[in-house]
């Protein structure tokens, strides 16, 4: 409010907003002049007198020398007048003395209030005052200190503490940084990793990813009860041989002959793992195994691997689905038992070099049939390349995923099993999620690399059902995942609802299994996710750290002269430039011109 209901004299010193003025004329409105010269019309209720004047110049008021302090000691607790302020404190009234003590009375420490009533504050709410502004700038100083310390890229210990802010804004567990908008830094993840890496809080090949995707970063700690004591059918006298990459630490998945009977075996998972368990919720909210680069993160406590994981005991509890196929690639006399085993486990490599000596031809020749029928019912193969990323003491290492024919002998015996599990489940009733595909129309085949790119790109992801629908990518009338209980939730779901048919128990309804299945899907694709962008970062941390790398691309997809690159021994996709325009699947000599760990991007030029 206004100190004066009437307009203030010309040349009177007055307060607007918290500037000081010169009144230059009176009127309808008040034509005020401020410091610099500008000129303004406002109302007088817009300003307060603080002197009447003469004041000629602003550039009068120039800073005064008085006792402010001892006025205060004498008036603390009363309450005054800005005149009289002035004139106890300067021993004069001026333009001058009144605008210096109307400054200390905005600082609002000693005094405080209006030019007519101005209050002498008590000395107790002074001290307590002036150590919180004390602390106030201390803070502030430190904030500045620690400012400076980012930008030079030169923190302290201390400050490590600090940065879990910028830390918990890198992986998505806050929506903000101060720190990060201080710094001038666009607010992104990735400027956040970035940031992070530049201050050595983050070493320079740190993932984000998992934690970002939120997904568990450590193995369940649950206790795993013992296996029951039950009938199990004796299958012993076969051997069965889990064929897995090397280094593979969860088999759970053998195949035997036994004549022309061909045996999957699968870890027998849900004779541990109740329905309504406290283990079952926790694999439902996992959804699945995380592979990592740097290592595994368990669906399951490691306890249940451990006892159940084909051919690490002597003899090992499976599931068996025993089937026949006839020449035409049809399943028949399919069987489903809880068994007892004995495993042996081998590598892919190791079966290559033996694929023309039993059991494994044999295996071929029952195999082969499923095979070529699932060929003529439009399976689609994309020979895309694949690669293996692997992070440890030596480094990054990337390897290529060789084109085995063990391989292709192990994925249809596994889908053979699957096939089984799904005809099993179909007759009886039994409600199971389906695994199911349509391809668009029009796909045709793919001969060449960048025919498969572009095939790829066309492809909707498999989805889960509780109908058995057709699986259009695989060539198959119906199909469900039932080979891998211990490391993906869908798979164990099956062999829990298989197990109540075998046991007689009862399993869970159509609406229980999609619920269960809708959960486990959240949490698996975020899996996916986190192992996708994973084997990216460690991609590119491969590029820093060997930056004269050439290699060679094969040119997928054409757009003016931007080119899509795809680079086999990184199983790396890339954009480049080129000046001349060449032909799909050409091959181009490529070499490194930058890398950005944090963005996920390396460019690349054409050699």
């Amino acid at each position: 409010m206004s100190t004066y209901q009437s307009n203030p004299p010309v040349n009177s010193l007055v307060l607007y907003k918290v500037r000081p003025a010169r009144v230059v004329s009176v009127g309808e409105k008040i034509e005020i002049e401020l410091d610099g010269g500008q000129r303004k019309r406002v109302r007088p209720k817009d300003v307060d007198v603080l002197h009447p004047g003469p004041l000629q110049r602003l550039a009068d008021l120039v800073p005064q020398e008085g006792e402010l302090q001892a006025a205060w000691e004498l008036l603390e607790g009363s309450v005054t007048t800005l005149q009289d302020l002035a004139e106890l404190a300067f021993d004069a009234y001026t333009p001058a003395t009144a605008w210096a003590t109307w400054q200390l009375v905005s600082e609002g420490l000693i005094f405080a209030g209006t030019p007519t009533q101005i209050e002498a504050r008590p000395r107790e709410v002074v001290d307590r005052e002036r150590a919180a502004r004390e602390a106030k700038h201390a803070e502030e100083r430190d904030w500045q200190d620690f400012l400076a310390r980012m930008a030079a890229a030169a923190p302290s210990p201390g400050d490590r503490e600090r940065l879990i802010e910028v830390e918990r804004f890198a992986v998505g567990l806050a929506e903000h940084s101060r720190i990060l908008a201080a710094l001038g830094h666009q607010p992104t993840p990735e400027n956040a990793h970035r940031a992070l890496v530049d201050v050595g809080y983050w070493p320079v090949d740190h993932n984000p990813y998992p934690i970002r995707c939120g997904v568990a970063i450590q193995d369940p700690s649950l206790r795993v009860p013992d296996l029951p004591a039950e009938d199990r059918l004796d299958l012993t006298h076969l051997l069965a041989y889990a064929i897995d990459d090397e280094g593979n630490q969860d088999p759970d998945d053998a195949i035997s002959l036994d004549g022309d009977r061909l045996w999957v075996h699968v870890a027998d998972v849900a004779a541990l793992i109740d329905p309504e368990s406290e283990l079952e919720r926790e694999a439902r909210g996992r959804g699945a195994n995380l592979y990592l680069p740097e290592g595994v993160v368990n669906m399951l406590p490691p306890a249940a691997t451990d006892r159940l994981g084909l051919g690490l005991q002597e003899v090992s509890p499976a599931l068996s689905f025993g089937l026949r196929c006839d020449e035409a690639g049809e399943i028949l006399d399919v069987e489903i038992h809880r068994s007892w085993v004995r495993v042996l486990r081998v590598s892919y490599q190791w079966v290559e070099e033996r694929l023309d000596e039993p059991p494994f031809s044999g295996m071929h020749a029952c195999i082969e049939p499923f095979r070529s029928r699932r060929q003529r019912d439009g399976a689609t193969a994309l020979e895309l390349p694949e690669v293996t990323v692997r992070v440890g003491v030596d480094g990054v290492r990337i390897a290529p995923l060789p084109r085995l024919l063990s391989r292709a002998l192990v994925t249809d015996a596994m889908l053979m099993a699957g096939v089984a599990a799904s005809r099993f489940c179909c007759e009886r009733g039994i409600p199971i999620p389906y695994a199911t595909q349509v391809l668009p129309e029009g796909l045709g085949t793919a001969t060449d690399l960048a025919a498969m790119y572009a095939l790829r790109r066309r492809f909707k992801p498999t989805r889960l059902a509780t109908l058995p629908e057709r699986h259009a990518g695989l060539g198959l009338p119906v199909y469900t995942r039932v080979t891998s209980p211990l490391r993906r939730y869908s798979d164990l779901l099956v062999h829990q609802q298989i197990r109540a048919a075998l046991t007689g128990s009862g399993g869970l309804s159509e609406a229980e299994v999609m619920t269960r299945i809708a959960a486990a899907e959240l949490s698996s694709a975020a899996v996916r996710r986190a192992e996708r962008l994973s084997n990216q970062h460690w991609k590119h941390v491969f590029l820093r750290e060997h930056r004269d790398w050439r290699g060679e691309g094969v040119v997928v997809e054409l757009d003016d002269r931007r080119l899509t690159v795809l680079i086999p021994e990184l199983a790396l996709e890339t954009r480049v430039r080129s000046r001349d325009l060449p032909g799909l699947n050409d091959r181009l000599r490529l070499g490194i011109t930058e890398v950005d760990v944090p963005a996920l991007g390396s460019g690349f030029r054409i050699l």
